[in-house]
């Protein structure tokens, strides 16, 4: 679920190579760096941390999550991505737990507040109700632990419109409160940085640090990664900056929100 992306730290299917593990490695890098310092400041001496995907699909967060040590479970309703969760934490040698079901289905399958953090990556852009979703994970968090957001960007929807000649339908998007550019965008819905901070609001969420995911890596074209095998590792450092930029965050293809359940 995702708009002009692919998992959040990995991509789904074989690991890529060359140029095009340089180009993942320069979007997932921001959020990954992210979620580790999340994760560091959560840390306590009781064992390892617990951490719930919300449609984690086929465990590109998932897994290499696990592998750091936490314990990890994923709530996913596709049974064929459950299966190939299944089969990357098996070559990955780590055990995720994967559970068949929906957002709404949170408090029915796992306890109330025992989540040290939870993933809601490229979710509530297909949900009904943002902020009831939103809710349903604050109750399984644990008070002080932390929400991951991730999420379209209604604001590098329109400029990635207009960058592909479609102005009209930027022009739309830009005035549609769903970030929708006419009844034949594949996306449900996007959001602006604003809408996301209310949604964290009036949930119970406190805290909320925003940042900005992809603000270049998307505009490239591929053959900038061929003709320099340095690019990938630049344009790392790029995003990292830019990520924090108050003017270029706006305009990055995703919108990435940590937020704390108080305690």
């Amino acid at each position: 679920m995702t708009d002009n992306a692919g998992d959040v730290v990995a991509v789904d299917g074989p690991s890529p190579s060359g140029p095009h593990r340089a180009a993942t490695v320069a979007r997932t890098a921001v959020v990954w760096e992210s979620l580790r310092a999340a994760l560091a400041g959560l840390a306590s001496d009781d064992g390892p941390l617990s951490i719930v995907d919300a449609g984690g699909g086929t465990g590109g967060a998932a897994v290499p999550l696990a592998e750091l040590g936490h314990d990890v479970t994923v709530v996913e309703p596709n049974p064929d991505s459950l299966a190939a969760l299944e089969r990357r934490a098996a070559e990955a040698g780590v055990r995720v737990r994967a559970l068949q079901g929906e957002i709404r289905d949170l408090a029915d399958l796992l306890p109330p507040g025992r989540a040290h953090m939870v993933l809601v990556h490229n979710v509530l852009e297909y949900v009904e109700a943002p902020l009831g979703a939103l809710t349903d994970v604050v109750g399984i968090t644990r008070p002080g632990g932390a929400v991951s957001l991730l999420a379209a960007n209604s604001v590098a929807g329109a400029l990635h419109r207009a960058l592909a000649g479609h102005v009209e339908e930027a022009r739309l998007l830009l005035g549609d409160p769903e970030g929708r550019w006419g009844e034949g965008d594949p996306m449900p819905r996007r959001f602006t940085t604003e809408q996301l901070l209310e949604l964290t609001e009036g949930a119970g969420l406190t805290t909320p640090r925003v940042q900005g995911v992809r603000v270049f890596a998307d505009l490239l074209p591929g053959r900038v990664f061929e003709t320099d095998q340095h690019v990938g590792q630049q344009l790392v450092e790029l995003e990292k900056v830019a990520a924090e930029h108050p003017a270029l965050s706006g305009i990055a293809t995703q919108l990435h929100v940590v937020a704390h359940r108080p305690r």
